[in-house]
């Protein structure tokens, strides 16, 4: 009696399900990562049937999961360029100092409890609370204490961004050659003192750059990744190294 109850409740409160909902589940990798901006890949589906979340919007499954959902909804997945995080500091120990030692829980977030230890106080702190957020492995701090991201790995599901109490994540394009490394947004002679790799909004870089794509705003530089051709000419003028750029990849120059 008990069983037949149960069975006869089950089909009486059922959630019809919609068959698009099932297929695009079927079509996620099961991450759960909530990197789609919901809670798992069930509510991530659901959204995209009711049209409250883009077909490309699962930042894991890549081009061939928002292809196969495109597929399921009869609509033509938008392609972009893949992202991936960066961490846009250079301050590591051979850079940026410490102003005091800090003996406390080893979290970039127990660390800003007493306002960081590093000179710079826009500067990548370095306890890892990153690396113990991300899912896929895809982020570490290296031997001189800076958040490192590992490109092939990321998904760029955003989760060490908000994880990051200094704000020094964002996104790049992958593969991007040249990207300013810095994110300090004060004014004033301290600024290198603080960190020797440090943008100083001298504005060189933008003088330099033959394509308009790098610019100075709220004291520090700017790439526009629309119009970077990684030809480091950027890279090759900035007084403090801030802008990184493999100068050995150059492109070389053809005399007309």
């Amino acid at each position: 009696m008990f069983g037949g109850a149960l069975a006869f409740a089950s089909q009486k409160f059922a959630v019809e399900v919609d068959p698009k909902a099932l297929a695009i589940r079927e079509a996620l990798p099961g991450a759960n990562c909530g990197g789609c901006g919901f809670a798992g890949c069930d509510q991530f589906a659901a959204a995209v049937v009711d049209g409250r979340a883009p077909v490309n919007g699962c930042p894991v499954g890549g081009k061939d999961c928002s292809a196969a959902i495109a597929d399921v909804m009869g609509v033509v997945a938008d392609q972009s360029a893949r992202k991936v995080a960066h961490v846009i500091c250079k301050g590591d120990s051979d850079h940026c100092q410490n102003k005091f030692k800090y003996d406390g829980i080893q979290d970039c977030k127990a660390a800003m409890l007493v306002g960081g230890d590093k000179t710079c106080t826009f500067g990548c702190l370095g306890y890892g609370t990153c690396e113990r957020v991300c899912p896929f492995d895809a982020i570490h701090i290296n031997e001189k204490g800076l958040a490192v991201v590992d490109e092939e790995k990321c998904t760029a599901c955003g989760i060490c961004m908000e994880a990051c109490p200094k704000k020094v994540i964002t996104y790049a394009p992958f593969g991007q050659e040249v990207i300013v490394d810095c994110n300090n947004k004060e004014r004033g002679a301290h600024v290198k003192k603080n960190c020797s790799v440090a943008c100083i909004a001298c504005g060189i870089c933008e003088k330099t750059c033959p394509h308009d794509a790098i610019h100075v705003k709220d004291l520090v530089a700017s790439i526009d990744y629309s119009k970077c051709t990684s030809c480091m000419a950027c890279t090759e003028k900035c007084p403090t190294k801030a802008i990184s750029g493999d100068l050995t990849k150059k492109p070389a120059v053809v005399e007309a």
